[in-house]
């Protein structure tokens, strides 16, 4: 089986590419050759993708406007939150994210896809896994408790590609990302992660004059973040490069504590009150940080943007976003 996918040669399904992460996933095979009409993004209004009959009619949609090219899946389509939200909808979390990840994969494979790319989460690792966290480290315990239905359906999705490649020599990858961030993220209070939420906070606190902003948790978690467009980049290196069964991390190797890098936004925002930490809210997962030697041994993977540039960048799009005033 080869390991080499040609971008410019190949028809491209791309679920969840209208999303955050999907935008640039879309501009990186862009760039790498693809055209427009080589790829498709099935909307959810179109394509309900826990649907079995949905999947069917995207794929045979596909096998017409691919004309005879080798069809390759990047699956990003996910039901995603932040720790409130994953809180609220576990139900829901695992059986979406389940449900979509096993239809498209089957019927991937009834259809005679080339490739198949699962991204993965972070979030199925075990609560107290070591940190960095290496991916043989996968199966050794439960997730952390608020995200642990997303983390294991999102997990399993991994042993269905494994068994499948087994099987029936299906060609599917397994990717892992660390927590992202980057211009266009989610910033909805309700369902936004870290960065977006304390960039919104501290942002509308220093227009408003706040004299504080309200923080979840104790700040003593960490995290290691991920620039989005960093994170497109790894993903269409390894659907040209990579061929194997082992899920691979995809990270920035850097971790900072939740009070750090509130601290850090605080300052980059021009915030200058009181962070008031509610530690009757939960901190979620410990520690977070990749151990990304397998991705730059496999496909030449690194991380290159700087993490204050990246934050400079992601506060500068939510304030155009938002038409608010710079800080002076």
């Amino acid at each position: 089986m080869s390991t080499s996918i040609d971008v410019r040669s190949s028809f491209f399904i791309v679920t969840g590419g209208a999303g955050f992460l999907g935008r640039y996933v879309i501009n990186e095979l862009r760039v790498k050759g693809c055209a427009e009409s080589q790829i498709i993004v099935p909307r959810s209004a179109q394509y309900n993708l826990t649907q079995l009959d949905a999947v069917q009619r995207l794929y045979a949609i596909a096998k017409v406007r691919a004309e005879g090219r080798p069809i390759v899946v990047i699956h990003l389509a996910a039901k995603v939150g932040g720790i409130g939200a994953n809180r609220e909808n576990p139900g829901k979390f695992f059986y979406d994210n389940l449900i979509m990840g096993v239809h498209m994969i089957e019927e991937g494979r009834r259809a005679g896809v080339a490739k198949f790319v699962c991204v993965g989460t972070v979030c199925a690792y075990p609560k107290f896994t070591p940190v960095p966290f290496r991916e043989d480290d996968l199966w050794n315990g439960y997730p952390e408790e608020t995200n642990a239905p997303y983390g294991i359906a999102k997990k399993a999705l991994l042993v269905q590609l494994q068994s499948y490649r087994q099987q029936y020599g299906f060609n599917g990858i397994y990717l892992l990302p660390t927590n992202l961030y980057g211009p266009g993220d989610n910033f909805d209070p309700a369902s936004s992660h870290v960065i977006p939420a304390l960039i919104k906070k501290c942002v509308e606190a220093v227009n408003s004059g706040a004299d504080h902003i309200d923080v979840w948790g104790t700040g003593s978690a960490s995290r290691d973040f991920l620039y989005a467009p960093d994170c497109a980049r790894a993903i269409v290196m390894a659907t040209e490069r990579y061929d194997g069964a082992e899920p691979v991390n995809i990270g920035a190797h850097r971790e900072i504590t939740i009070r750090e890098l509130a601290t850090l936004i605080a300052e980059l925002t021009g915030f200058r009150g009181e962070l008031r930490w509610d530690a009757s809210k939960p901190d979620g997962q410990p520690r977070r940080c990749l151990d990304t030697t397998r991705a730059k041994e496999l496909f030449g993977f690194v991380a290159t943007t700087d993490f204050r540039e990246g934050l400079l960048e992601t506060i500068k799009s939510y304030r155009a976003e938002a038409a608010l005033p710079s800080h002076r």
